[in-house]
């Protein structure tokens, strides 16, 4: 699904719906000032882009998808983003919602906008503000058509869990789809079975099995195939054989719950999914919608996962390409000027104690990393030496900014290439948070004993399968009471926010349309934790 990236601007001016695109120009290896002064054109654009072009191709050895290139008004980049980044999304109240916020925090004066979103698509497709300077269009270009495609187009989790081929008309497929329900089923109808769906979307996701890629088409015949084979072997007699009695028998008892869980494939850790295939209350129509929001979710997935490595990929690419127009001579002293104000901004990083502080900035964290990486390839210290043995002194830290670029996610990337010099420079602190003490202690700081529990510690912190909840359907009984039993995986002892818990169980229930219940148990000693249920409203008048 579509998105995105997007970088804060500072002072964005007026708003004039326009929405021309360019196409991506052939390269050129001319010389000579690329533009000179402020405003853009779509000429300057393309020759600007050539440039580029050229340095990313030849000298960084980047590789791309065919770059498509949309300029639009801010309200426009406004309501893209607040559709998650996904120009082509569907209607959702939630996404007027965080309109309104967003443009009254910009037309305040509060916040900026986006200087460019893009989308992991083939071809890769790039907004940019009209409103942007030419010194800003170089900077975005660079960033998000070339650092942001090549990293979308590489690295291995979007190639194995996003497919760039389909993902625009899976996209026009399901904003034409929700419309077609709106109309036949009602608003309400709609924006129920949404907002419930949206409530499970960390939860809709495959973590360890690899989705298929089946087109619209493709899926719609195994269906209908399925459903021709069902009819033709169908044998009225099955019906006729007497059930088998309950049995008393305690090992009978467990075999029967196993050989149920074996047919629903249980335990299942994609909620959304299990919903969708099993949900005895879900109307056709409406296991679409899940499915759409499913896909959503899986597609998001890989982004989730590598926010420093993907900002930071395209924060070194526009920084090296930038300079390296300046040192051809192809833009002015001013214009560099222009774009290292706006890309000092980007990667500022306030101290932990400074008001500003809302954790580590990806953007920040993802450049130095890899300005580190060229440091240690060319000019490395003894340190070096020790901690990186087989990169240390290589001069090609093309190849190696490459490779990592494709085969790492931030928790193994900053497992693999956070320095010490960059935990110094950083002074990153190891705090412990334990809940039995009525203090926080200090576990490590940047010094020798500290470096390797700093970066454990902080690679940990970047790893969602150990951030978000671990949640699976583990039983439900499709020939008794229906009942959805739900299992939360303790870990260190952090229960779910017992509000949020019984809100989005409420929204299972309405998806399901039985009762749910869910268990808290720890990771570790198998101990039940807590219990929480969500009943139909006739059983909470009997009780």
């Amino acid at each position: 699904m579509a998105a995105a990236s997007k970088r804060k601007a500072a002072t964005p001016k007026t708003t004039k719906p326009k929405a021309p695109k360019t196409k991506a120009p052939k390269p050129t290896s001319a010389r000579g000032l690329l533009f000179d002064g402020s405003e853009w054109t779509f000429q300057k654009l393309e020759t600007t882009y050539a440039a580029i072009q050229e340095i990313a191709e030849e000298d960084l050895g980047l590789e791309v998808y065919p770059n498509q290139i949309e300029i639009i008004s801010s309200e426009q980049m406004l309501d893209a983003y607040c559709a998650i980044g996904m120009p082509l999304m569907y209607q959702h109240w939630s996404f007027g919602k965080r309109f309104v916020h967003e443009e009254t925090m910009y037309r305040k004066g509060f916040q900026g906008l986006a200087y460019e979103i893009v989308i992991n698509s083939n071809p890769c497709i790039s907004y940019y503000m009209e409103e942007n300077t030419m010194a800003m269009q170089t900077l975005v270009l660079a960033h998000a058509a070339f650092g942001h495609n090549h990293f979308f187009k590489n690295n291995y989790l979007f190639q194995q869990w996003t497919d760039a081929e389909a993902i625009l008309d899976y996209l026009e497929f399901a904003k034409g789809y929700i419309a077609k329900c709106e109309e036949r089923h009602g608003l309400d109808a709609v924006e129920e079975v949404l907002d419930a769906a949206h409530a499970l979307m960390d939860q809709g996701v495959f973590r360890y099995r690899r989705q298929n890629f089946v087109t619209e088409r493709q899926r719609r015949e195994r269906a209908e195939a399925r459903q021709a084979y069902e009819e033709q072997t169908y044998n009225d007699l099955w019906r006729t054989l007497p059930k088998p009695a309950d049995s008393e028998d305690p090992s009978e008892t467990e075999r029967l719950l196993a050989e149920r869980k074996k047919q629903l494939n249980l335990p299942e850790e994609n909620l959304l999914y299990f919903i969708e295939k099993n949900s005895p209350a879900l109307e056709p129509w409406q296991r679409e919608m899940l499915r759409i929001v499913r896909n959503l979710a899986q597609y998001f997935y890989p982004q989730k996962q590598t926010k420093v490595m993907n900002e930071g990929c395209a924060t070194f690419v526009h920084h090296y390409i930038v300079n390296a127009l300046y040192d051809r001579g192809q833009i002015t002293e001013g214009a560099l000027m222009e774009v290292l104000h706006s890309h000092s901004n980007v990667v500022f990083q306030p101290d932990f104690d400074d008001p500003r502080f809302s954790g580590i900035n990806p953007y920040a964290l993802g450049f130095a990393m890899m300005q580190d990486i060229v440091r240690i390839c060319t000019e490395p210290s003894d340190e070096d030496r020790d901690w990186f043995p087989e990169i240390a002194g290589c001069d090609d830290w093309r190849s190696v900014l490459r490779d990592a670029w494709a085969n790492y996610r931030d928790e193994s990337f900053i497992r693999q290439y956070l320095s010490p010099r960059l935990i110094r420079e950083f002074k990153l602190f190891l705090l412990n948070d334990d809940s039995r003490d009525k203090y926080y202690e200090v576990g490590a700081i940047h010094d020798e004993r500290g470096y390797r529990e700093v970066r454990d510690k902080l690679a940990v912190s970047y790893d969602i399968s150990q951030n978000e909840p671990d949640i699976q359907v583990v039983d439900v009984d499709l020939k008794g009471d229906r009942e959805l039993v739900l299992k939360h995986n303790v870990r260190d002892g952090i229960p779910l926010d017992e509000r949020n818990r019984d809100e989005v169980l409420a929204q299972i229930r309405r998806l399901w349309g039985y009762d749910v219940r869910l268990s808290g148990v720890d990771a570790d000693s198998e101990k039940t934790l807590y219990e929480s249920r969500s009943v139909s409203q006739r059983a909470k008048k009997e009780d």
